[in-house]
This record gives structure tokens, sequence and C-alpha cells, in this order.
């Protein structure tokens, strides 16, 4: 039995932070980082049968041709995403009234629709990237037993040609589902690896007033490689959707516009187009 100071409920039932109960959710869940984006994916459901809010975490169920689907905003980084995967695995293979894990478990489909700029000059504005593989940069998912679902290969590669300073944490790398890479695979994504940072300034390179770390890490990361794989995005909650998902049984993909190439120094005359067409090609997918 699972004690209340660990999976935590609310006095109606449902799970803390998300403010769900297992009827409110789908198996098949699109994440976005900004609440104010879960309806520019759900205005395109025939009908929406549940909405609700609790803090940053926006969550609505409806139906899209005839698909249950639930969209959910996480708010922004790793921390957020281990609130968000835990509740989620919590609703679908715990007994909420009995605090005990099922017998027989459920496997969510979890894909999420982000915007990055892209690190590589031969992947342009308005095209997509899919997370082939996550470079976890952030020590969160380190709390947990990682080491038969990590890429250690990858990682040794990423340490040596970055000279990564262990100091801030060993960086894991974790791949995509790929049952949901054939699922939703098009010749318009570039695949490669999306580094996740654990804050958005220092820890990707930004420099205001603090001198950081190591300042030639960008350009560092920017030319890894592993057999012809290369960096394609930085961001702040792939890696942690990727290794929560893996250890607890979920299907994860993370997919992005890409609306600034920082190689060319380029931006996109109309980001909110290749938006709206990365979640049109989405759904239909998960409709099928």
């Amino acid at each position: 039995m699972i004690a209340s100071s660990e999976l935590i409920l609310n006095p109606d039932g449902s799970v803390y932070h998300l403010n769900l109960k297992p009827e409110h959710i789908a198996n098949d869940i699109i994440f976005v980082g900004d609440q104010n984006r879960v309806e520019k994916i759900t205005q395109f459901f025939e009908k929406i049968e549940f909405s609700t809010q609790k803090r940053e975490f926006k969550t609505q169920t409806g139906f899209f041709k005839g698909k249950r689907m639930t969209v959910m905003s996480t708010g922004i980084g790793p921390d957020n995403i281990d609130i968000v995967m835990n509740e989620l695995d919590a609703l679908v293979n715990i007994d909420l009234e009995t605090r005990k894990p099922k017998e027989n478990l459920t496997s969510l489909n979890i894909i999420r629709i982000g915007t990055s700029g892209s690190l590589q000059a031969n992947i342009p504005v308005d095209s997509f990237v899919l997370s082939k593989y996550a470079v976890g940069l952030d020590n969160m998912l380190r709390s947990y037993l990682i080491d038969e679902i990590s890429e250690k290969n990858l990682e040794e590669a990423f340490i040596a040609q970055t000279n990564w300073d262990l100091r801030k944490g060993q960086p894991y790398v974790i791949s995509c589902s790929e049952t949901l890479e054939q699922k939703i695979e098009s010749p318009r994504f570039h695949k490669g690896f999306t580094g996740t940072a654990g804050g958005f300034y220092g820890p990707q390179g930004r420099v205001l007033r603090l001198e950081i770390q190591d300042s030639e890490l960008n350009s560092k990361m920017d030319a890894f490689e592993f057999e012809g794989t290369k960096m394609t995005n930085l961001e702040m909650e792939t890696a942690a959707i990727y290794g929560l998902g893996k250890l607890l049984g979920h299907n994860c993909l993370s997919l992005n516009a890409i609306i600034a190439n920082r190689a060319n120094g380029t931006f996109s005359a109309d980001p909110y187009k290749a938006v709206d067409e990365l979640i049109a090609y989405t759904l239909q997918k998960l409709s099928e």
C-alpha cells in the first residue's frame, strides 16, 4: 500500500497537482508547455467532454475524428515533467482507493508538441524536428534507476566530445518510442539529438550579467556527432519525458516546429503557420 504522504490525493479523490481522476484522461495524450496552447489544439476537436486547470497544469479531454484524446499543459522544465508523468501513471496504473499498483498495467501514448530553434544550418525554419534521442543535461532523472534504459555509449561520446564537467552531474541519453516514431514518421521530420536543459539562461548558454561555467558549451553541443547523428535543438522537457516514460512503460515522442535557426540567424516569417501544421499533422496521425 502506497502511503498518503507519497501519493497525495485531493479531498475529491483527484491526484494532487493535476487535479484529475482516472476517467478524466484518454490513453492518447498530447503535451504542450504553455497552458494557452491547449485550446490551440482542442479547437479542432468535435467535442470537449472535460476541462480543468490547477496551477500551470491545464487539461482538456475530447474527441478528434471520433478518437478520444487528452491535451495537457506541463509548464516548463524537468521538475514539472516529474510531477506530470508520475501523476498520469498513477491515474492509470495505481488503484487510488486501495493505493496499490494494478496487476494489469496500461501504457499511455504521449506526444509532446513544442516550438524550438534548430542548432544546425541544414534544419531550416518552418521544418519539423523529431527527437530520436534526448540528452538530459539536468539531474532530475538521476534520482531514479536509469541504467537499463539509458544509452551509455552515447552518453560517453557526449561527455568526451563536449569535455563535460561532471561536477554539474552526468548527462543521460534516452531514445524515443519506436512505436510512436513509426506512427508519426514523415519525410518532413529531421531527426537527431534534442538537448534538455534544466534552465533557460545559464544552462542553455545564455549570458546576461552572470558568467557561465563553460562559455563554449553551445558550440561544442552544435558540433557533437555520433554515427552521423547530430544535435538538432535545445529545450527543457524531452529527456525527462522519455526517461520517465520508459521507466513507467509508456510510449513517448517529442516533436518541435522549428521557428528559428541559430546557426544562420534566421527566424520564421510566420511561426504560427508551422505550429498549426504540426498540430494538424499530429492529430491526424493519432486519429488513424
